[in-house]
């Protein structure tokens, strides 16, 4: 007879270390350590980091398995796997593993958690392993706050679809330029640049603080060499004294992880004969999502919160409509 005090189903989700991947990479762990030490790097920081993981891992099975069922799952495995209505999710981080394991959820309960809080910060990771016994049962009982994640879609006109957390991505695979039309709110232009991405409340602080910033510390450039400024002075300005460099408000803004709309930024857009530069930044709202059709013959695609592995093919005629997700992520907090 189980002792356990629940029959929930609770999905653990791991990751490999590096070291995990070296020796999948180089055979033997005897290799890897060859092969990082020639690079002059510390292998016993690879150890270290191993050993912690495995224990937290181990730790996380036991605690777990005396509150209710356990199945472990690899983060490679997500995408494909089926998650029960019921189910109850717990994410040994970083922060990146939360992020691509909510898009893949339908209103389960994610519980991030940090499995070496003196190596990893981990925003999305207040928890450690020896709060599992306590935190998971209040999560059965309803008795945690949960905090709502607003996500992006990315939909095809051939049916396929693809969430984002933090950000969406749409370009090209390599570092060529991307072809393509936009359309919002009534506006349309062609363009030609090194990508579009769409940004969540969640992903304020991510890929879209870092463009913000650099358009403003480029704003500023321009205008003092438009006004007659030695190049070479505003860049030494930049490098002496980077925080100049940005606006306070624009670069360290920070959206609610649960903020209605979506900001999208087009990175490197080139005005041309045929190409526009006009409609570069702006926000899509529930009732006015923004349309994209690939001009792209090959190598197009749309992947999220840095994962390219996982994509959809983004090529020429193929339309792709981004707007809020008809979903929310719910993280335990």
């Amino acid at each position: 007879m189980s002792n356990r005090i629940s029959e929930n189903k609770i999905v653990l989700i791991k990751r490999k270390t590096r070291l995990e991947e070296l020796v999948v990479r180089y055979n033997t762990i005897q290799q890897a350590q060859f092969y990082i030490e020639r690079l002059g790097a510390d292998f016993s920081d690879y150890i270290n980091e191993d050993y912690n993981y495995r224990s937290a891992v181990e730790t996380a099975v036991i605690e777990l398995s005396a509150i209710g069922l356990v199945q472990l799952l690899e983060r490679q495995h997500v995408p494909n796997f089926i998650f029960g209505e019921e189910d109850t999710v717990v994410v040994l981080g970083q922060d990146g593993l939360v992020a691509n394991t909510l898009k893949y959820l339908k209103n389960q309960p994610l519980i991030g958690v940090n499995p070496d809080p003196e190596r990893w910060d981990g925003v999305l990771l207040p928890f450690t392993v020896k709060d599992l016994r306590l935190i998971v049962p209040e999560v059965f009982r309803g008795q945690r706050q949960v905090q709502e994640v607003t996500l992006a879609k990315a939909e095809l006109n051939d049916g396929q679809s693809l969430y984002g957390v933090n950000d969406l991505f749409i370009g090209r695979k390599t570092h060529v330029s991307a072809r393509y039309q936009l359309q919002l709110n009534g506006s349309t232009e062609q363009q030609s640049s090194s990508g579009i991405i769409v940004s969540t409340g969640m992903g304020s602080t991510g890929w879209l603080k870092s463009v913000l910033a650099g358009a403003v510390g480029i704003a500023r450039g321009a205008e003092q060499m438009k006004a007659g400024a030695d190049t070479a002075d505003v860049v030494q300005q930049r490098v002496t004294d980077p925080q100049r460099s940005m606006d306070t408000g624009a670069s360290e803004q920070r959206l609610a992880w649960d903020h209605p709309n979506l900001y999208f930024t087009v990175r490197e857009p080139f005005p041309s004969r045929t190409t526009s530069a006009e409609l570069v930044f702006g926000q899509i709202t529930g009732n006015q999502p923004l349309r994209i059709t690939s001009q792209m013959p090959e190598n197009g695609v749309i992947f999220s919160d840095g994962v390219e592995s996982d994509f959809l093919e983004f090529n020429s005629g193929v339309e792709a409509t981004i707007s809020l997700a008809e979903k929310r992520g719910r993280l335990v907090v």
